[in-house]
This record gives structure tokens, sequence and C-alpha cells, in this order.
């Protein structure tokens, strides 16, 4: 499984460091390919363009906001169709305070207008909204295997693929349903923000 990193923040940044960390290779991208942190990362991580990252890869994470996640599926939505797109985006705004807000209706999930603007033949699923980049930085000395990424899809490509990048960096996968269930998931949803193990995740998807 080749895996390509779009947007080197603290979630892309986190999950590079921690697929590196059990030996995956990983090719990132941003606006410039980001040379400096592949070099840091050492001899697994490769710095590309966008366009040169979705060719190399088999699984696409789009680390980057959500508007930018639209964009980028617009400008590359024919090279896309046969990956599988990992979305960890969420519909939010932040005010000069710092507070977050919602950008979408109550109702909308960021994850059914990615989903819907992907071409047919693209595997798509919904997971690493609900942990944030420090969660995702355990030491895997620290048990995160205890620790739940739920994901959500429609598609059995993408499931299997997502379960396994799930596993690969420690975690434990969880689908909390289809798409239609990426709204839990996404920030001010009822599974976001929380960290589970195993049984108070099965708990929390009944309620």
């Amino acid at each position: 499984m080749s895996i390509a990193i779009i947007g080197v923040g603290n979630i892309g940044r986190a999950l590079a460091e921690a697929l590196i960390a059990v030996g995956e290779p990983v090719v990132l991208a941003a606006t410039q390919p980001p040379r400096a942190l592949a070099k840091e990362l050492g001899h697994l991580a490769s710095a590309a363009t966008t366009a040169e990252a979705i060719e190399a890869c088999d699984v696409l994470i789009l680390a980057v906001w959500f508007g930018v996640a639209r964009a980028l599926i617009e400008r590359h939505k024919s090279q896309l169709v046969g990956k599988v797109v990992v979305d960890p985006s969420n519909p939010i705004a932040v005010a000069d305070q710092g507070q977050f807000s919602r950008t979408l209706p109550a109702d909308v999930s960021a994850a059914s207008i990615i989903a819907a603007s992907l071409a047919p033949g693209t595997h798509y699923a919904k997971a690493f909204s609900t942990l944030n980049a420090e969660v995702l930085e355990q030491d895997t000395n620290h048990t995160p295997e205890h620790v739940v990424v739920f994901y959500a899809t429609d598609d059995e490509q993408a499931q299997t693929a997502v379960e396994k990048l799930i596993t690969a960096v420690g975690f434990t996968p969880l689908k909390a349903g289809g798409l239609d269930a990426a709204i839990r998931l996404e920030a001010f949803g009822d599974l976001s923000g929380k960290v589970f193990d195993l049984g108070g995740a099965r708990s929390a998807l009944l309620t």
C-alpha cells in the first residue's frame, strides 16, 4: 500500500511520523513540495507536487482544511479515480478569539459534500477526524492500539485500505457506519474530540 499525504500541518505531520515510525514510506505534498520536512523525517519520506503525490499512491490522505480539500478534488478529479481517498477534514472556521464554529448546516456533513464531488471509481472514507494530533503522536510504547480511530465509508475497497492504515499506525479501527454516520465523526459530532477504547467506542455507537 503506497501512501501520500497532502498537507503537512498538525494532522498530516503526525500521520506521516507515525507511518514512518513503523517503516511505511510516505510521499508528502503541500502548496510547495515540503522538502525540508521530508529530509527531517528521513529516507522513508519524500516530497512531491500534489499531482506527483497522487500519481505515486494507492491511498491519499487529504490532511487539509475542508475548503482546500474541495478545491484539490475539483482540480485533480480524474487523477483520483481508482485511488482510495481518506478524508480527516472538519467543516470549521476559527474566529479571531480562537473559537471554532461549523461552516455547514448541522445536518450536513463535510463527508457528504466531498464524496459527492468525487468522480465515479474513486474510493472514499472519512477517518482521523475525531482525534487531535497530540493523540495521533502517541508513542507506540504507550499502547495506542487500545485507542479507537473511527471511520465511515460505503466503499469496500476504502474500508479495507483505511483499516490497514489505522492498524499500521497502531490504533484500533472501528467502522461507525456508512457515510450517513460521518457527521458523528466531524467537529461537534458526538464521537468527535473524545478518546475511546474499543468497549467504550462500541457503546458510544449505540447511543
